[in-house]
């Protein structure tokens, strides 16, 4: 149960909420247009102990042959995660997935990784995958492909980097559940043809997709367009 923070109504449904802030990091929600206008009048009037931590997914490239571009655009979207305070999920892999947890974590921040592994020797020996910088890692043992449906459902919104055919799956899932996809230009990979991609899929699924080349404008926008339209059907799911 959350509470309005203006009002102090409890909101029992996320469906009954009428507006949305992200301040710190965390998710506010409120019981009227009218109590959320008065936050923003003065958010530190307010008690923020409560809120849920608001998170983004990063799902992008995990192998291959990355230029030191797309590297530096994943390690700076990771600090711009930070500074905004959100929280990161990643799916626990190598590549620029882990180069933006380089950069959260250089900043400080509560990195999750979910990993296809059933215990971390298997996700260290079988998935050569890392284990440093993660605050938790959570064990699915749902292989590749399994895990990918939590990083999305776990995600607020998810931002797409580079990319091959992992990747491409991880969109498509989060599109087809109604996610607010922020894609960071430059990267290369499925980046590159995502417009035309959406254009052939023809199917209106609630997801939006917001596209920049500049890590922090874009989660900028991302933030912006949650508080505003996404977050009153955040998924396929949300009654």
């Amino acid at each position: 149960m959350f509470h309005d923070p203006v009002c102090s109504r409890p909101i029992t449904k996320l469906k009954n909420a009428r507006a949305v802030r992200i301040l710190e990091g965390r998710i506010q929600y409120f019981d009227t247009p009218e109590c959320a206008e008065a936050f923003d009048r003065s958010p530190s009037s307010y008690s923020l102990d409560t809120g849920r931590k608001f998170t983004a997914g990063v799902m992008g490239s995990a192998s291959g042959d990355l230029s030191d571009s797309q590297r530096s655009l994943a390690y700076r979207l990771g600090q711009e995660l930070a500074k905004r305070k959100l929280g990161l999920i990643t799916g626990a892999c190598p590549g620029l997935p882990h180069e933006a947890v380089r950069g959260f974590k250089a900043i400080g921040g509560l990195a999750v990784g979910i990993s296809p592994a059933l215990s971390e020797q298997e996700h260290m020996d079988r998935y050569q995958s890392p284990n440093d910088l993660y605050d938790m890692i959570i064990f699915t043992g749902s292989g590749l492909m399994g895990r990918e449906v939590i990083n999305i459902r776990s995600s607020d919104v998810v931002v797409i980097l580079g990319g091959h055919s992992g990747t491409l799956g991880e969109f498509s899932i989060a599109y087809d559940e109604g996610k607010l996809i922020g894609v960071l230009e430059g990267t290369g990979g499925i980046t590159e043809i995502l417009p035309s991609i959406v254009e052939k899929i023809q199917k209106a699924t609630g997801s939006a997709l917001v596209y920049d080349k500049d890590p922090g404008t874009l989660l900028d926008r991302l933030l912006d367009y949650y508080t505003r339209v996404h977050f009153q059907k955040p998924s396929v799911f949300a009654g």
